[in-house]
């Protein structure tokens, strides 16, 4: 019997706020259902997480949208450059994945993001210092936002006078909500991120410094490892995907703890719970909702459904890393959960490369913050805080008020 697809209801802005009801229902009805996702396109959600991290180590399910029967997945990326948009890792199978993902992960091991962490406690503790005498703040404009992009972009040598540009013409791309981005605004922000790019490589070619693009070019250059469109592909995957998730981790992991101060208060009194807080907040409520698109190569069955080729299959992360099978109280925000091996940053080939770096910021931010802003409270009930509609959650605003306290 062919199930008629749920609707994921993103004109409503009470799942907006709040998906999991929905999710839930979802998971209980079977472990594969098919539903209209965000832009009104359909896909197979596979709900629970044994079944998505079998999922997510099928090599006969793509990352690569052109094994897509739909064309309006083609339709979202930009009409014109678009084989620059595709030539990146998180579209890409192996063995081009292969090797264009081990040319960048030099970037992101262990020890190279651990000595980040001078230089991000700094440009936190500046943030910070800004908004501390005032008293009140919108923590995503006015913090969760420049911290990630500041970083990103002093590690891959872009301007960070260049931020606004680039934020701007990445939300005129993403899906938003109920609705496909319109064509023409999408095709002009590419045209003119693409040529920002173009740009910014060939001043970095003429002046190498000390940064993640200079080293990409100068492989591609010396070693012909890259071409042109996976250079730009790079930048573009790098200078969004770096900053983005990020945003909504602080934010969201932030506004976790407002609305439960029991958790608030226990991670206040215990610093040392902050890596693992990171974790839950990332299964609790992660930056990626539902999930991870892929793509059948060829027909499939999963959790003994059929699944025809050409299909978009969604291993819906923020709906598995609530599974009571695998997780228990999945439903409540607790800081000390043990075993937290969530889907958030994916899992396989795919594993989220920058996960090191999230982690790094979202540590430094959320601890910082709750060491210096005393009495932090919503500035706003929690009912009209805003998210993101689609795709990639988050709080679009967060306003606090809070009292000072001592930066040592």
């Amino acid at each position: 019997m062919s199930q008629q697809p749920v609707l994921l209801p993103y004109a409503d802005p009470a799942f907006v706020a709040d998906p999991f009801p929905l999710y839930r229902q979802l998971r209980e009805d079977g472990p594969v259902r098919r539903a209209v996702i965000a832009g009104g396109l359909e896909a197979w959600l596979v709900t629970r997480y044994e079944d998505g991290i079998v999922a997510l180590s099928d090599p006969r399910l793509s990352s690569d949208v052109r094994d897509a029967s739909d064309p309006r997945l083609l339709q979202r990326l930009p009409a014109t450059e678009r084989e620059s948009v595709l030539r990146n890792m998180l579209r890409s199978d192996p063995p081009d994945h292969t090797r264009l993902r081990r040319l960048v992960s030099s970037a992101f091991t262990a020890r190279r993001v651990a000595e980040l962490r001078p230089r991000v406690q700094a440009i936190t503790d500046g943030l910070l210092d800004a908004i501390v005498p005032v008293g009140n703040a919108d923590l995503v404009e006015d913090f969760a936002l420049p911290l990630p992009v500041t970083v990103i972009s002093e590690l891959l040598g872009v301007p960070v006078a260049d931020r606004h540009d680039f934020q701007r013409w990445t939300d005129d791309m993403i899906l938003q909500g109920a609705e496909l981005p319109d064509p023409a605004r999408m095709d002009a922000a590419w045209r003119q991120m693409h040529s920002y790019l173009t740009r910014l490589l060939e001043a970095k070619r003429a002046r190498p410094g000390d940064d993640l693009l200079s080293a990409l070019i100068a492989t591609r250059d010396e070693e012909h490892r890259l071409d042109e469109d996976e250079l730009i592909a790079m930048a573009f995957l790098l200078l969004v995907a770096g900053y983005i998730t990020t945003v909504n981790l602080i934010g969201s992991g932030i506004a976790a703890l407002l609305a439960h101060p029991d958790q608030l208060q226990m991670l206040r009194k215990d610093p040392a719970l902050l890596p693992g807080a990171i974790e839950e907040f990332l299964r609790y409520d992660g930056p990626v909702s539902p999930g991870i698109a892929r793509f059948a190569r060829e027909d499939v069955s999963i959790a003994g459904v059929a699944i025809p080729r050409g299909a978009t299959v969604l291993v819906a992360s923020a709906i598995a890393d609530r599974d009571p099978a695998r997780f228990s109280e999945p439903d409540r925000l607790d800081i000390t959960r043990q075993d937290n091996a969530h889907l958030a940053f994916g899992h396989g080939i795919h594993y989220c490369l920058g996960a090191p770096l999230a982690r790094l910021e979202g540590q430094i931010a959320i601890g910082t913050a709750l060491r210096r802003l005393h009495h932090l409270t919503l500035a706003v009930p929690p009912g009209e805080l805003q998210w993101r509609p689609g795709g990639l959650r988050g709080p679009e605003r967060l306003p606090v008020t809070f009292t000072s306290a001592d930066p040592n």
